[in-house]
């Protein structure tokens, strides 16, 4: 097991029960105790995939936006632009939105993945919570950076759809209850593994939809255009080809990094987030 940082020893020791049938491990710098899976962990597989590895919210990931508006008109007026942010955009859990959010996934042409039985159940609550953000480290903030250039920084998941698949597929799989259990594996080619990883795909596009939607309702209430963006999960299962063999790359709260990928982090409310970029290097390929 690769562990960046000073190690948390019971994140250590819940990592020990991940090992059967994986490749390589690896825990982030800021790893911590999670569900089965540390948060901040990264397994590879070469014929598995692991629903306990990325967790029960799906597709959980950050969106930040750069806009063309003025810093100094933002500050200005920023406690009506946090009570419009507020108005506007549902908090809290099971919250549906208050303004319809249309996708066209949920159109007559839309995702086939809806046909899975368990995410067929699910497709009206979904829809109808497209664009909530949820409770506890989720957020919508507004920050300025050291070139004075005004951002939206989101962070959540795939609301109560992953949680409700996940919630299923670590059931149909055998996992047990608690913290330090072992993962539930599943193999990639079986028909329970198949559909796990089309019900993932399919709320990670729910994700990205979200956090468009977000981005650009902040955007409008700001009467600003996004000119950059940065976009992408923490909570997923990536194929990639690592050492000349496809395989499984779990990741559960850690932001792929690949040389010139750019991800956004978000720091607690009394710190700053940063916009990282992967490098090249032996240490990044380990």
């Amino acid at each position: 097991i690769i562990v960046c940082g000073e190690p948390l020893l019971d994140a250590v020791e819940q990592m020990k029960n991940c090992r059967d049938e994986a490749s390589k491990l690896s825990m982030m710098a800021d790893h911590h105790l999670g569900y089965a899976v540390p948060i901040g962990g990264v397994i590879e597989y070469r014929e598995h995939i692991s629903p306990s590895g990325v967790g029960y919210d799906i597709a959980c990931g950050n969106k930040a936006v750069r806009l063309d508006a003025t810093a100094a008109e933002v500050q200005k007026n920023m406690a009506v632009i946090m009570d419009d942010i507020w108005k506007s955009i549902s908090f809290g859990i099971g919250r549906v939105n208050a303004e319809p959010a249309s996708h066209a996934m949920f159109g007559r042409d839309g995702d086939p993945a809806w046909d899975i039985p368990v995410a067929k159940e699910l497709k009206r609550t979904a829809e109808a919570q497209l664009g909530t953000v949820g409770s506890g480290n989720h957020f919508v903030d507004i920050f300025i950076d050291e070139n004075d250039h005004v951002w939206c920084g989101v962070h959540f998941g795939s609301r109560g759809l992953g949680h409700k698949l996940a919630t299923h597929f670590i059931r149909e799989g055998g996992g047990s209850d608690g913290m330090m259990v072992k993962p539930v594996l599943l193999e990639a080619a079986s028909d329970l593994g198949r559909e796990y990883i089309a019900c993932m795909n399919l709320a990670g596009r729910y994700a990205y939809a979200g956090r468009d939607w977000v981005c650009q309702k902040v955007a409008n209430i700001l009467g600003a255009s996004i000119v950059e963006e940065v976009h992408n999960h923490h909570n997923f299962a990536w194929r990639e080809t690592h050492g000349g063999e496809e395989v499984w790359v779990v990741r559960k709260g850690a932001t792929p990094a690949f040389p010139g990928q750019r991800g956004f982090v978000g720091g607690t409310m009394g710190e700053n987030s940063v916009i990282v970029e992967g490098v090249d290097s032996a240490e990044a390929k380990m």
